[in-house]
């Protein structure tokens, strides 16, 4: 019994005298590793049209089935997406997902990925369904002549 105590203790002086790791959080952010799974982001090419051509593939493959989307005709004139068509609609529903990454990994065109962002917290349920507008990165990051690229044309 005592050389148990004797262990506890131990264990208790040897890191009351090391410096403490603590970093006071909203000032200070403790860096992510390059493999962490925040927030899902859309991409664009960079001439500004999405990357994603609503194949579905990633809504096929999530296991907890957070992904919901509808696909539309991409508009020659005026085209969104590179493809023939785009997510019209794209939702993910972040209190169902299980942040595994595997739309990630499923997608053909690296449209969606998993970004730096790990700050989720809200207070409605109707805030966790988070739609394309807020997943889309901004037109600005990269942003071409979107019609110089043709629909149907390899990029």
């Amino acid at each position: 019994m005592f050389l148990e105590l004797f262990k506890g203790f131990a264990v208790t002086f040897k890191h009351i005298f090391k410096k403490p790791v603590t970093f006071n959080y909203p000032e200070v952010k403790r860096p992510q590793p390059a493999i962490f799974r925040g927030r899902h982001r859309l991409q664009r090419y960079e001439n500004g049209l999405e990357r994603c051509v609503a194949c579905a593939l990633c809504a096929a493959v999530c296991p907890s089935e957070a992904i919901y989307i509808e696909a539309a005709a991409n508009d020659p004139e005026h085209p969104i997406g590179a493809g023939e068509r785009y997510a019209r609609v794209y939702q993910i529903h972040q209190l169902r997902c299980i942040w595994c990454g595997f739309c990630e990994e499923a997608c053909p065109e690296d449209a969606i990925v998993m970004g730096p962002n790990f700050e989720l917290a809200g207070y409605e349920r109707s805030k966790f369904v988070c739609g394309k507008n807020q997943m889309l990165d901004p037109p600005e990051k990269g942003f071409g002549k979107p019609a110089d690229l043709k629909v149907n044309q390899p990029l």
